[in-house]
């Protein structure tokens, strides 16, 4: 299995495993989903729904490939995709922290881009 289809396999099981753990205590009229863009490279777990009167919507987690990297844009778990991607033995240097700005980015030990 090349880098890339690799890469897509890690997160596609990550958000299907994190939208499996929400469902087991989940909100009553908010759904949990999973959105795999594999030909764009673009991978998101959202929530959206209506709590009692309003409307709940929001993007959980955001990740996609760019460049050979694994871009994470948006990561509101509370352990953090990064830490899996770790675990699973990829390098540092093919995780951009893209929430954070590119001027930060150089403070950290993951790419810049």
């Amino acid at each position: 299995m090349d880098k890339l289809s690799h890469y897509r396999t890690l997160i596609k099981r990550h958000l299907s495993d994190l939208a499996e753990l929400i469902q087991r205590q989940p909100t009553p009229g908010v759904e949990t989903l999973c959105v795999f863009d594999e030909e764009r490279d673009q991978y998101l777990l959202l929530a959206t729904g209506w709590r009692e009167h309003k409307r709940v919507r929001g993007v959980t987690l955001f990740v996609r490939l760019r460049n050979g990297k694994i871009w994470v844009e948006e990561d509101w778990t509370e352990d953090g995709i990064t830490s899996e991607l770790l675990k699973a033995g990829v390098p540092k240097e093919d995780i951009v922290l893209a929430f954070q700005s590119p001027a930060m980015r150089r403070l950290t030990e993951f790419a810049v881009a």
